[in-house]
């Protein structure tokens, strides 16, 4: 267990026990507690917890918005919600109507409370792929919903950084993995507003998503913009000036690197020849070659109705 796991406890205006939070931090977890739901999904975004506990001893509306918007979130989809429900009412509960994960009942057993915090957790790791480093769905998933795209009127956009193994070779794992995260977010923020979409990181600096083929290169440039101006800000003013740094080849050899950029292809998904998974990773695989040819962030798509 220990400090590194992170939980936000919602309850109504009435709030929770707050030996609630005292017994979860004498184990060693970091406890937020929030009495206005409303707020609950920006505190989520700005910082994801490991697990949400909601006191649900007066369900009510807003506590039900925070449970669904946490389900219907992609990226938070994953993150374990268990309901606390007096014993009395838990029989009868609509689990329906409130897509928990698991519940404990009230009056509280702290013992079970950390079990069930525990078994959620590992459950979480066996069941889903997400990668650990950005959150997002990993490979299990990403098949999935490209499989679930093909024949509609949707594109499968493959995302990687230009330059990234020699950034990560001069400046180091925690500057790298930092990149990683950052990409994963202004994407993530890029097909929520499409309004409809997917997002997903196969492993490294290789990324996916999924919106409706309409919006595909609206979202692809909105990724280009916001990574161009952010990454811009991780080198130092010689660096942008000049628009390259300095790393070493695999012979030791000095070599001037352009500054990182994204390359992007997009395959539409309902040519007819596009029909399984495989297929739509092959056509990417092309047309990243081509995107990656050029000195600037851009997108290729497949415009070929094969």
């Amino acid at each position: 267990m220990g400090n590194s796991l992170r939980i936000i406890i919602v309850a109504g205006e009435q709030g929770v026990d707050g030996n609630v939070e005292l017994r979860l931090q004498s184990k060693g977890y970091q406890v937020v507690t929030v009495t206005a739901p409303a707020g609950v999904m920006g505190l989520i975004y700005a910082d994801p917890p490991d697990v949400v506990l909601v006191d649900l001893s007066a369900p009510d509306e807003p506590l039900l918005g925070v449970i669904r918007s946490l389900k219907e979130d992609f990226f938070f989809s994953t993150i374990p919600v268990i309901g606390m429900i007096p014993e009395p009412f838990a029989e009868a509960f609509d689990w329906e109507e409130y897509p928990l994960d698991d519940y404990v009942g009230l009056p509280l057993n702290a013992r079970e409370l950390f079990a069930r915090i525990a078994l959620s957790l590992r459950r979480l790791r066996r069941v889903f792929d997400n990668n650990p480093l950005t959150r997002l769905p990993g490979n299990t998933s990403i098949q999935r919903a490209i499989e679930q795209a093909v024949g509609k009127p949707m594109a499968v956009c493959y995302v990687d950084i230009n330059h990234f193994k020699q950034y990560n070779d001069v400046y180091g794992f925690v500057h790298g993995d930092e990149v990683l995260r950052m990409l994963a977010r202004i994407m993530s923020n890029a097909v929520k507003e499409a309004g409809e979409g997917f997002a997903g990181h196969i492993g490294g600096d290789d990324f996916v998503f999924i919106v409706p083929e309409e919006q595909a290169e609206g979202v692809a440039q909105r990724i280009i913009d916001n990574f161009t101006a952010v990454a811009s800000e991780l080198f130092d003013e010689g660096e942008k000036v000049s628009g390259f740094f300095l790393a070493h080849d695999r012979k030791g050899n000095e070599e001037k690197v352009p500054l990182m950029g994204v390359a992007i292809a997009i395959v539409p998904t309902d040519y007819p020849k596009i029909e399984h998974y495989a297929k739509v990773a092959e056509v990417a695989a092309e047309l990243k070659k081509l995107a990656k040819q050029s000195p600037q962030s851009c997108y290729v798509v497949d415009r070929r109705r094969r």
